[in-house]
């Protein structure tokens, strides 16, 4: 009996939770399918930005990979759309996505992936104006307490766009995860899942500085394994079937649901400490990859 009582209890709290998980926005378990939104427009004036920034804001995209996940990227005044290739994900040429800030919807005809670096370099499909400068070779590095910022689309915000955030430069790490030595800039501030491609900038100024990269988390890493376990477990008591917004459905198991809800939780708990590819990266790997490029934009950057 109070083994039937213990279920009963679970399932319950399980599904309230899970309506609260569904309620904060899209949830990140793996199977979900993700439609490009359409609603992206920028009709108001965010003072905040200051005077140049100002200017800059329509060189801010939302990328979208249906089926897979949102990011941010920014235009360069070389013609080249930049983000991560972890924003990418799976998309190819046909599939990748980018938004304006007018709602405009961006094709690309050729995507160069870096890794190591998580950086990814999208050829527009048409020439686009209004750009971002990347920071002068010889410009020293911002020093530790200078106030950054960066523009974008954390959780595929897509009402007014795009959103702001703040902080500073705490210092400098050279990340060797990918077996490769890469520079980054340490930055205390809300970054959020879906800040990921964004500029990085010395606020007020529209000089590109490091291209944001990830947020840490506060859980130990086990935790991630944990959900991404029970998200492969589609046996056992099932809970239910899920109607998704494309009119898709999926049964969901028990361990399901509770990745589902867990991975709200983990991947939207904000921590305020954040980090950006150096701007040198990026200048290396065009250069690297400059005989694959076209010509640069002949349109100047946004002053």
């Amino acid at each position: 009996m109070n083994m039937k009582i213990d279920r009963v209890t679970r399932i319950i709290f399980l599904v309230g939770l899970f309506g609260f998980g569904l309620s904060m926005g899209r949830s990140t378990f793996a199977q979900a399918p993700v439609s490009v939104p359409t609603s992206v427009n920028s009709a108001l004036v965010i003072d905040a930005a200051g005077p140049e920034q100002r200017k800059s804001l329509n060189a801010i995209y939302l990328i979208a990979c249906p089926g897979s996940g949102f990011g941010s990227g920014f235009l360069l005044d070389s013609g080249l759309v930049v983000t991560n290739v972890h924003v990418v994900d799976t998309c190819t040429e046909q599939t990748l996505v980018g938004i304006s800030t007018e709602n405009k919807h961006v094709a690309f005809s050729k995507i160069i992936h870096d890794a190591n670096r998580d950086l990814a370099l999208l050829v527009p499909s048409e020439k686009l104006t209004k750009s971002l400068r990347l920071a002068a070779k010889d410009n020293p590095e911002p020093e530790s307490g200078t106030t950054v910022s960066t523009w974008g689309y954390p959780f595929g915000y897509n009402g007014t766009s795009p959103l702001l955030s703040v902080g500073y430069v705490s210092g400098y790490r050279t990340a060797t995860e990918s077996g490769k030595a890469v520079k980054h800039i340490v930055v205390n501030g809300a970054f959020d899942h879906g800040n990921s491609g964004g500029p990085l900038l010395i606020s007020h100024d529209n000089q590109v500085i490091g291209v944001v990269l990830l947020t840490f988390h506060f859980y130990p890493a086990e935790v991630k394994q944990i959900i991404d376990s029970l998200a492969s477990q589609g046996s056992g008591f099932m809970m239910g079937q899920l109607t998704r917004p494309d009119g898709s459905t999926q049964r969901l198991s028990e361990a399901q649901v509770t990745a589902m809800v867990l991975s709200e939780f983990y991947q939207k708990t904000q921590v305020m400490i954040g980090e950006a590819v150096a701007a040198s990266e990026l200048a290396a790997m065009i250069k690297e990859h400059s005989l694959e490029l076209p010509a640069p934009n002949s349109t100047s950057a946004t002053k």
